[in-house]
């Protein structure tokens, strides 16, 4: 349910904290491909006027993956708050699986077990452009509302019942890799200095940096205005988004049918410039799709969580010396199909606001080139002068590494 990237991201978490404060936020999900397997956990902190959701990681816990009640996989923290499955982990289809937590403090939490139920693959891949095809609430800077349309066939297996949930992953190519706030770029360190009459100034050194320099105050230099510079990158880089709303089917009264023409996907019309696209068809289990049907219904009633809140959907992670107390989240396992889609963006109309505007809401602001003075002075003994490029530093959101099925 984690999502990057997209300012208008449903996250059914998200929805159920409205108006709460310090609750538990576990989440996770298990699938049979070999790809980051992340339990996040959290603690919220909405407000409790304006009902707005925030959250607060919880670190330090003991996260366990129980398989076939037997096997325990320990997960390790990354990141405040992410705990990480080995890296070569990966589900398998009719085994089952069960999330134990325990915090700093003591206490334990526990998931219902979940089996992997099957899915079937991705028959068909098409998109179509749609110049209106994004609701108000999604449109990039409340203006931009163009996008592709996916749509998928897939054959729904005979005499068993199937539930399924679609998502996609975007990678779309990046021009811009870092911005640095009150700060200026600088591919070696630097080093502050006294001159000789007790000025300070600043000059790189031999070791190298590649961040933001951020000066420190000092009663000797003036403060320095606002300002933000960005910075192009050095090699090629793409900037990976996620989906932003659930999309969930119960094939109750088309079981054994083909599946035609569902639309999974609507990827914004960031830029001309051509995408790629990868369809993820997930098969769950009968109590995560009534988890995911209840958000997603309540979601499409209400509008999104700018409206009033929705009630209580009960996940299946509870306190086991508590089981009263409330637990946000969900953990399951599921079978994943791929598919992944060259979107050339040739039948695209209008004029796209670009990937940077769309993600920052305003345009690239570079730092000043010779003649023009930057905010900052840094005296430098490289051949190449500033500004420098930045390096593609693999995030949740970027990666340096060219995605398998990307087209030169």
């Amino acid at each position: 349910m984690c999502c990057l990237g997209l300012a208008n991201c449903v996250d059914p978490a998200d929805l159920l904290l409205r108006g709460t404060l310090n609750v538990v936020v576990i989440d996770g999900t298990i699938t049979n491909l070999v790809e980051p397997h992340v339990i996040l956990l959290n603690r919220s902190t909405a407000d409790p006027l304006t009902g707005l959701p925030g959250s607060v990681p919880i670190t330090k816990a003991v996260v366990e993956v129980i398989v076939d009640s037997a096997k325990v996989v320990l997960a390790h923290e990354t990141l405040d708050g992410h705990y990480h499955l080995p890296s070569d982990f990966a589900g398998e289809i009719g085994h089952a699986y069960q999330l134990r937590v325990t915090l700093a403090g003591g206490a334990r939490y526990v998931s219902t077990q979940q089996t992997m139920p099957s899915v079937p693959p991705i028959a068909r891949v098409r998109a179509q452009f749609n110049p209106t095809s994004l609701p108000q609430n999604q449109r990039i800077n409340n203006f931009y509302a163009a996008a592709h349309e996916v749509y998928i066939d897939t054959q729904d297996p005979r005499s068993q019942a199937n539930f399924y949930r679609w998502d996609w992953k975007l990678w779309e190519q990046q021009e811009w890799c870092r911005t640095c706030v009150q700060g200026q770029y600088s591919i070696n360190k630097v080093l502050t200095l006294i001159s000789g009459n007790g000025l300070e100034y600043y000059q790189t050194g031999d070791s190298l940096f590649e961040d933001c320099f951020y000066p420190r105050p000092s009663s000797m230099q003036p403060s320095l205005p606002f300002f933000v510079y960005d910075y192009k990158c050095r090699t090629q880089c793409w900037a990976i988004l996620h989906s932003h709303e659930l999309n969930v089917f119960a094939d109750t009264y088309s079981n054994g049918g083909l599946i035609s023409a569902r639309r999974v996907a609507q990827i914004p019309f960031y830029q001309r410039a051509p995408c790629l696209v990868e369809i993820r068809q997930s098969g769950l289990t009968p109590t995560a799709y009534r988890f995911y049907k209840q958000f997603q219904d309540q979601t499409q009633t209400n509008g999104g969580v700018a409206d009033s809140p929705p009630s209580v959907v009960v996940g299946n992670i509870k306190n086991v010396a508590d089981p009263q107390e409330s637990v946000v989240g969900f953990f399951t396992a599921s079978a994943v199909s791929t598919n992944r889609y060259w979107l050339d963006r040739k039948d695209s109309q209008g004029i796209p606001p670009g990937l940077f505007m769309a993600l920052n809401d305003r345009e690239p602001t570079p730092e000043p080139s010779f003649p023009a003075a930057p905010a900052i002075y840094i005296i430098t003994t490289r051949a190449d002068k500033p500004p420098y490029t930045a390096v593609c530093s693999p995030t949740d959101s970027r990666t340096p590494f060219k995605p398998d099925g990307w087209r030169d």
